[in-house]
């Protein structure tokens, strides 16, 4: 248990980002996974506004520090392959 002012204080200010930092990271993979379920189905212009919002919630991910910016990058760079392998 923190028994310093300073050390309750962090332990509170952990808590609060964790909970934000769970809370976009389940959207992000929703929206992963509302992409998913478009390309499986074959739709090309549901999968196209899918990959659009998947990748706005990715960058806002990104800038707020959930994730690297290579790894935003390289799931970015997965998602549209498959939109355009989809798409040929």
């Amino acid at each position: 248990m923190a028994n310093s002012p300073q050390a309750r204080k962090r332990a509170k200010q952990n808590t609060v980002r964790r909970l934000r930092n769970h809370s976009q990271r389940s959207t992000v993979r929703t929206a992963i996974k509302k992409l998913d379920a478009a390309i499986e189905a074959g739709d090309l212009e549901q999968a196209k506004e899918a990959y659009q919002s998947s990748v706005s919630m990715i960058d806002k991910a990104t800038v707020k520090g959930l994730h690297h910016k290579n790894r935003a990058a390289r799931l970015k760079s997965r998602l549209n392959k498959r939109v355009k392998e989809m798409a040929a």
